[in-house]
């Protein structure tokens, strides 16, 4: 074999080798190194048991609406997790229980559905509109959680009226259902249900 020949066998050996250390690396590389984590099997959300039909025709003015904004929340409830309260001073979070989105967006919904369908309000809830709406219910959602030392699902909004002369009224309302399990399905199904009353003393209290 000529010396030019050996020289390009020589050559290809060592891509070869290259190429084998390159997969090799990447295979080992695949067991270390995560693109995210998986998602959850199920997300959880709120879901209005009063709702307007389909097709139904709902008028009215601004002058005479009604704006439902979104509650403030501390961080504890800022985030898509099922906050526990395990002591008076600890928190954990509900493993394997994952809002669809955080929770003050998905009560405000429900909040918002509950007192449309009750059909004595004008209700806006979105977009640049409710700025200009003369009555605004707002407030904070101070807890939709899960209590383990007493086994309950609790939802409490501190609710906020201003009505179109800019006087206030407020009131707290809450509401438990208690008996849940600490699985993410039972919490969330109970969270619902809770919120869903909330709304529902809201809606009567709005008028």
């Amino acid at each position: 074999m000529s010396n030019r020949a050996k020289s390009h066998s020589l050559a290809m050996t060592r891509r070869f080798s290259a190429l084998l250390a390159a997969v090799a690396g990447a295979a080992l590389l695949s067991g270390c190194i995560s693109f995210g984590e998986d998602p959850p099997e199920q997300l959880l959300t709120l879901t209005p048991q009063s709702r307007i039909e389909a097709g139904a025709d709902r008028e009215g003015s601004i002058g005479a609406s009604l704006a439902v904004m979104e509650p403030t929340t501390s961080q504890r409830l800022n985030v898509n997790r099922v906050p526990v309260s395990t002591t008076d001073s600890s928190l954990a979070y509900l493993q394997n229980a994952f809002w669809v989105e955080k929770p003050a967006k998905l009560f405000r919904s429900v909040l918002a559905e509950t007192i449309r369908s009750g059909g004595k309000r004008f209700v806006v809830d979105g977009g640049d509109i409710v700025y200009a709406a003369p009555v605004q219910l707002t407030g904070e959602l101070v807890e939709m959680g899960y209590d383990a030392p007493s086994g309950s699902a609790v939802v409490v909004f501190d609710a906020m009226l201003m009505d179109a002369s800019g006087a206030l009224r407020t009131q707290r309302f809450e509401q438990r259902v208690n008996g849940v399990r600490a699985e993410a399905r039972d919490v969330g199904r109970a969270l619902n249900e809770a919120a869903n009353a909330v709304a529902a003393d809201v809606a009567e209290w709005v008028g």
